[in-house]
């Protein structure tokens, strides 16, 4: 009786070093996956936390078990340690896999109540299910308001076109090496572009940066190309005066934009464009330099990124009631709706909007586009709660 209490006594105690193995093993990986997915806000691989788990055995079998036969002078494994290894890299096993769902579940539950899981696009991580992030363009491509449209050779090289970017990228990231990759090798000016998480693209729209005179003209006013003789040194922004080529007679003031030999091109009033003959000789007398913001605003926002757009604001409207300052795009002036207070530039950001008011803003294509949709769409309690 003694004998076969001993028997179960020795058999019980490598079950339950086996069973102190797998809790080991279900530890580490359940502090893995809840590691990796507070991190990266996203599950772990299944393969590589189970490793994790396979490591704290291994690092037990090497230290207890054979380790152990070697340095008592064993010359083989007994039957006993190889049992005893296989069944505690199964246990251990499994219980990784059984960790690896637990960490998970209590990282998604931990980030859901700290709001994390709400990350914005320059923290959350593009979900990439391979070792590179594929981005695949779509069909139809749309054009960018306010800008050039690109020619439709263009848009049929782009449309379908499946582009890779590295993992690891965050959706900010990915955003802006696609809209470089796009401007760079299609020569494209503008990119209007939406990413979902896992970097699929449901919105593209391009357009070709704004050329030519036209869009630099203020308004009421002409380009003309007449017949002088410009003043030394005298470029592109000057202020100039037309006279006749006798010089008695002032025709009109007017912006040199560009010469080429004795033609010259000036920008002018359109009412005095009838005072100049294309047949006739002009002199041009230039001016001192005076302080044009008007020219300097035109000249900066061609460069940039950005373009204006003006916005109407739907009295039924989330941005009706809103104020200035909650709008994450620049508001430059607010017109009213009875038109008689005139417009109001440079609005404080306390300042409220109201319906039927006009909202002049600068802001890139997707934020001009995001304010549009706003500005246009019923206001519902949904939509006003968010």
């Amino acid at each position: 009786m003694i004998a076969l209490q001993f028997g179960v006594a020795e058999s019980a105690a490598p079950i339950g070093n086996i069973a102190g193995i797998a809790v080991a093993a279900g530890l580490a990986a359940a502090v893995s996956a809840l590691a990796y997915r507070w991190y990266a806000t996203q599950r772990a691989p299944t393969g590589a936390i189970v490793l994790v788990g396979l490591g704290v055995v291994a690092a037990y079998l090497n230290t207890q078990t054979a380790l152990g036969q070697v340095i008592e002078g064993a010359s083989t494994i007994s039957i006993e340690a190889a049992a005893f290894n296989i069944g505690a890299v199964l246990a251990g096993a499994g219980s990784s896999a059984v960790g690896h769902r637990t960490g998970d579940r209590v990282g998604v539950a931990l980030l859901s109540r700290s709001g994390m899981d709400t990350f914005d696009d320059l923290t959350r991580v593009v979900r990439a299910g391979g070792r590179v992030i594929r981005v695949e363009l779509p069909a139809e491509i749309g054009d960018v308001v306010g800008y050039d449209p690109v020619d439709p050779e263009t848009k049929e090289a782009l449309a379908g076109q499946s582009l890779l970017f590295p993992r690891g990228l965050t959706v900010a990231q990915l955003r802006e090496r696609l809209g470089s990759r796009l401007k760079d090798d299609y020569g494209v000016g503008h990119v209007d572009l939406e990413l979902d998480a896992d970097g699929t693209v449901t919105h593209l729209a391009v357009g070709r940066r704004i050329a030519g005179l036209g869009p630099t003209l203020p308004p009421e006013s002409v380009a003309v190309a007449i017949r002088a003789d410009p003043s030394y040194a005298a470029g592109p922004g000057d202020l100039v005066q037309i006279w006749s080529e006798g010089g008695t007679q002032r025709r009109c003031n007017a912006e040199l934009r560009a010469t080429a030999g004795e033609v010259v091109t000036v920008a002018i009033d359109a009412a005095d464009a009838k005072k100049l003959g294309p047949d006739e000789r002009y002199r041009l007398v230039t001016l001192a330099t005076d302080a044009r913001p008007d020219r300097e605003f035109v000249s900066l926002l061609r460069a940039a990124d950005e373009t204006m757009g003006v916005v109407d604001i739907n009295p039924e409207s989330a941005l009706a009631g809103a104020s200035v300052g909650a709008l994450d795009v620049t508001v430059v002036a607010v017109v009213s709706a009875s038109h008689d207070s005139g417009i109001e530039t440079l609005p404080a950001g306390e300042r409220v909007l109201s319906g039927g008011e006009s909202i002049y803003v600068i802001a890139a294509p997707d934020e001009l586009r995001t304010v549009e949709t706003a500005a246009a769409a019923r206001s519902t309690p949904d939509s006003e709660s968010s």
